[in-house]
């Protein structure tokens, strides 16, 4: 349940649905399984899995939900494979040869008759709104795969008025400063970091597992590079990716969470998500928070 990476939302209107109406309206487009010709579906999964009941979960002024996204997967290979083998059959049954239009109209009629027999597979994306904040978090690496979430949700509700986080200063001139000059001092520089060229060529250099502070790091920034991710920790709560379009990813909550995670002294797999949930929710709190002053805060509405 512990997110691991953070695509950031801000609510432009007032939220004002509690969990319980929220989960009705999440109802009337539920998960279901692909049927047919379904390339794929999406909808509403509990967020505690088969230990819940509701399609959402509350929290410290939180609510969480889930996606769930099932897709067919029919390789192209596959038709790929059989197409030659139905060519292969009508040119020695029938003694001519099969033309282009014909392989395409032969390979339009094997997707459909193998697109109902094919294996599927699913996903969960997790996100939640943070009624305090009026901030939507979610749990992907990918605003695309973001944005899928968020259009499911516009769908169901008929309106949800978000737009991604706005810094007031360029978030790659704030980090390639953490480099240059100096860090805050609840920040500790890990050693991943991405650089850019701002030139037309857009040269990137990515180094991992390397001293941040060393030679190599100061030639690039000296030859006009600036920081487009950069790996730090925070406060020694939390380690991550900081990106220059204000995502956070690969975050990882240290151990100093974890123990108190476990000190929750649960009894069921659904009180440690609650208690997981409250303390992981309450921690990005404080961060999403700190990152936005170090970047300069946001534009007034």
């Amino acid at each position: 349940m512990w997110f691991k990476n953070l695509q950031l939302y801000r609510l432009t209107d007032n939220f004002d649905l509690d969990a319980a109406t929220l989960h009705e309206k999440l109802a009337e487009k539920p998960t279901r399984p692909c049927e047919g010709l379904d390339l794929f579906t999406v909808g509403w999964d509990k967020p505690l899995g088969r230990e819940g009941l509701e399609l959402t979960h509350q929290n410290s002024g939180c609510v969480m939900v889930c996606m769930r996204r099932e897709e067919r997967i029919l390789p192209a290979a596959v038709i790929r494979e059989v197409l030659e083998d139905r060519v292969v059959e009508i040119e020695q049954t029938e003694s001519r040869k099969v033309g282009r239009k014909e392989k395409l109209q032969l390979k339009d009629e094997i997707y459909v008759d193998l697109l109902p027999k094919a294996f599927t597979k699913s996903t969960r994306l997790y996100a939640y709104i943070d009624t305090t904040t009026s901030q939507v978090i979610v749990d992907t690496p990918s605003a695309t795969k973001a944005e899928e979430l968020l259009s499911l949700m516009r769908e169901t509700l008929g309106s949800f008025p978000v737009k991604p986080f706005e810094v007031n200063q360029s978030v790659s001139m704030v980090l390639t400063n953490w480099l240059t000059a100096e860090v805050p001092q609840d920040f500790e520089l890990e050693d991943d970091c991405e650089l850019r060229d701002t030139g037309e060529d857009g040269g990137i250099v990515r180094l991992r597992r390397q001293a941040l502070a060393g030679d190599e790091i100061r030639v690039h920034l000296e030859a006009g590079k600036v920081v487009v991710k950069l790996a730090a920790n925070w406060q020694d709560r939390i380690s991550c990716i900081l990106s220059d379009d204000v995502s956070v990813k690969r975050l990882k909550f240290l151990e100093v969470v974890q123990e108190a995670a476990s000190d929750a002294d649960c009894e069921t797999a659904a009180e440690q998500f609650d208690a997981d949930f409250a303390l992981m929710a309450l921690e990005l709190r404080k961060l999403i928070a700190r990152l936005v002053e170090l970047y300069g805060g946001m534009p007034a509405e």
